[in-house]
């Protein structure tokens, strides 16, 4: 048989029908190597991040960093260009693999997502998550209007980035709130639990938000027109999964889980958060959107045993999400701190992320009538914007709306605000007298830590309740 290679040669390009030639084995040689490399460091780094108290997001980012334009560019320019070629269609085979660690890990942290908790927090989560999301929102549209041309993308409306901006200053992040809330040992206390129901409305909130504006940069619109259709096609979208996508997933978990073993519902769940990416992407919408519903979806589905998707959560935990951390590492050039006006910008928006959020969770949490004390807890553990704020970083770069001077800065925000939290939540966290129903709390949760007890949904929801 002709291969596609022959008749490319005779013809000058492939005939209709002939097979697509294989990737290169120069091209897969330097691919697997890119990948074990980034994939060793984020996990050595990560590593060594966590055992000196700090988020191992920071470690699995300077992976990327080490190997990237900001060091190894500069240290060896020739052997970054043959480790990492800037041929796009190269430089894609890892960004494919870190889109597919991202949408698991998304996906895994929207089956977190307890609506009956947040029920129960009532008043005092409204008012904080409304308060901390619509202050450093305002303030960062405030302060994109005012950014200068090295931050904003050539051709990007300033409103869209002045938008983004606000978006990506008033997220935080489940995943390392949830984290140090954990090391600390904090989970089991009210200000825990509040923080932690407070970071998810602000994080379902913030995906929502990102959808809008992500559809606003891809239309290029200038309209207010715009956002009505993107916020009706948002809205219909969430009325199907609730109506129609609820089903089909609990039926997908159904079939799947008759007795074929915990390999079949790991693929069953793979494939909706799959899926439902792919339909809010072709909706015009983020892909993560799409796999945080789904995960919302399934984790609301009768009868899930979440401890079978374990295997599911370590490998995107240990392989996945690292790979995708270095790849985002691999993005920033420190070396654009070194104009004046960008180091500039950077300061004013760390300071304006900082400040914003404190200043709308004090202010929420003191309208809810929590004490002061409460209030700043609430401001430090939501100041922690991690992985969420790097996901939002790398869409604004994937859209075309960030320089890479901009994405620098909203990724070191993400790594300086997510140090920030521990030592002052932790000064915070011990001026609060524990409450009786604190110290059965944590005999659940101890409960749920040691080897041999059950971790099924319903001991999960007990173990909340109490």
């Amino acid at each position: 048989m002709t291969s596609a290679a022959t008749l490319t040669a005779f013809s000058g390009a492939p005939l209709a029908g002939a097979p697509v030639a294989v990737i290169p084995a120069h091209h897969l040689m330097t691919f697997l190597l890119q990948l074990g490399l980034l994939l060793g460091l984020a996990t050595l780094l990560g590593r060594l991040s966590a055992r000196f108290g700090l988020p191992a997001l920071l470690g699995e980012l300077c992976a990327g960093i080490l190997i990237g334009p900001s060091l190894l560019a500069n240290a060896a320019p020739d052997l970054f260009a043959w480790l990492l070629p800037q041929d796009p269609a190269r430089f894609h085979l890892i960004d494919a693999v870190g889109q597919l660690g991202v949408l698991l890990l998304v996906g895994m942290t929207g089956m977190h997502l307890d609506t009956g908790f947040l029920r129960r927090q009532g008043r005092s989560a409204a008012w904080i998550s409304g308060t901390g999301l619509l202050v450093p929102l305002a303030l960062g549209v405030g302060i994109g209007f005012l950014a200068p041309p090295e931050m904003i993308a050539g051709g990007t409306d300033p409103a869209v980035f002045a938008l983004f901006l606000g978006v990506a200053l008033c997220v935080s992040a489940i995943p390392v709130i949830a984290k140090i809330l954990t090391e600390m040992r904090l989970l089991h206390r009210d200000i825990g639990q509040l923080i932690l129901s407070t970071s998810v409305i602000d994080d379902v909130a913030g995906w929502f938000l990102l959808s809008v504006v992500s559809a606003l940069a891809t239309a290029g619109a200038r309209t207010g027109q715009a956002a009505l259709t993107a916020i009706a096609l948002l809205a219909v979208f969430v009325l199907a999964s609730l109506l129609i996508g609820r089903r089909v997933v609990a039926a997908v978990l159904r079939l799947a889980d008759r007795g074929h073993g915990d390999r079949t519902l790991i693929a069953a769940v793979t494939v909706l958060f799959l899926l439902f990416a792919a339909v809010t992407h072709a909706l015009g919408f983020e892909a993560i959107l799409g796999a945080f519903v789904c995960g919302a979806l399934i984790g609301s589905a009768p009868d899930l045993k979440v401890a079978r998707l374990a295997p599911l959560q370590t490998f995107v935990a240990a392989v996945l999400a690292p790979i995708f951390f270095a790849t985002a590492g691999l993005r920033m050039d420190l070396t654009e701190l070194a104009n004046p006006v960008v180091l500039g910008a950077g300061l004013l928006v760390l300071a304006v992320a900082v400040a914003g959020k404190f200043a709308g969770a004090y202010l929420g949490a003191r309208i809810a009538r929590r004490t002061r004390w409460e209030a700043l807890a609430l401001g430090a553990g939501l100041n922690s914007r991690g992985v969420i704020e790097v996901i939002v970083a790398m869409v604004g770069l994937r859209l075309g709306v960030l320089t890479t001077a901009s994405y620098t800065v909203i990724v070191l925000v993400a790594v300086v605000t997510s140090m920030m939290a521990p030592p002052l939540l932790r000064f915070a966290a011990s001026r609060i007298a524990p409450t009786e129903d604190e110290v059965v709390r944590e005999e659940f949760f101890d409960a749920l830590e040691t080897p041999g007890q059950t971790t099924d949904k319903q001991f999960v929801t007990t173990a909340k309740e109490a």
